[in-house]
């Protein structure tokens, strides 16, 4: 098994770089004033991609903290993946031109499938699909609405669409520090050939080892941590050692 990437999050609102608990905006915690200094940060501790989220964005439906996006791309040199307020080919298209190395649909692909594959053929390798679950169930909106689709039938239905990851979000564990749901992140990555990436929940260096350790023999080529990256409990240097082994 080759080793798991470690996605730092840098989740942006009101052009600030914050973590949300469980996805709500009125708990938001201030990390960083600077969000492309914040990004050069996670460069220089060795980190090889970033994960960006316009959550401001992902409630409007459009980019709204573009500046600070633009700022992040400005700043480092290592990939970018982007998501929050991407709508159509049009947005995926400016947000490639711009630097962005892979794009995340999120409410998009739950509300308006058939345009995942229509930006797979447009920007081959450049799309992601971000499923976000609340009791197994598809939540869209910057999580604000609940569908009756589950994560699993989201996921197979893009299984030949050519994407390039699956974000798996377990909003109940989010921003929490309580450990990721390997149950279910397991389950989907087993059914699905598109690598998956988990999220939502990872507080400790020993969430990263029961990840790492569950991760054998699956699809799971990755993990997004927020807080407890940015609260001290995980070490980048000591997550990116744990995960490359």
């Amino acid at each position: 098994m080759t080793g798991l990437t470690l996605y730092p999050a840098i989740d942006l609102k009101d052009g600030r770089c914050v973590r949300l608990r469980r996805g709500d905006m009125d708990q938001a915690t201030i990390y960083a004033e600077d969000p492309g200094a914040q990004a050069r940060v996670w460069q220089r501790a060795g980190c090889r991609w970033l994960h960006v989220v316009d959550l401001n964005g992902a409630f409007a439906g459009k980019p709204v903290n573009a500046a600070a996006v633009r700022s992040i791309l400005a700043g480092v040199t290592i990939p970018v993946q982007l998501g929050g307020g991407i709508r159509d080919l049009a947005g995926i298209a400016a947000w490639v031109e711009a630097g962005v190395h892979r794009v995340i649909l999120g409410s998009a692909a739950a509300k308006n499938p058939a345009l995942v594959p229509q930006a797979c053929r447009g920007f081959p390798g450049c799309v992601a699909v971000g499923i976000d679950a609340r009791d197994g169930l598809v939540a869209t909106e910057g999580w604000a609405e609940t569908s009756t689709m589950t994560a699993l039938d989201l996921g197979l239905r893009f299984e030949d669409a050519g994407v390039s990851a699956i974000i798996y979000t377990d909003i109940s564990r989010d921003g929490m520090l309580g450990g990721i749901n390997l149950e279910q992140t397991v389950a989907l990555a087993e059914r699905l050939t598109t690598p998956v990436i988990a999220s939502g929940g990872v507080g400790s260096l020993a969430d990263l080892t029961a990840l790492k350790q569950a991760a054998r023999d699956t699809r799971i080529e990755g993990v997004i941590v927020g807080r407890a990256l940015y609260d001290g409990r995980v070490d980048a240097a000591e997550a990116l050692s744990l995960l490359a082994a």
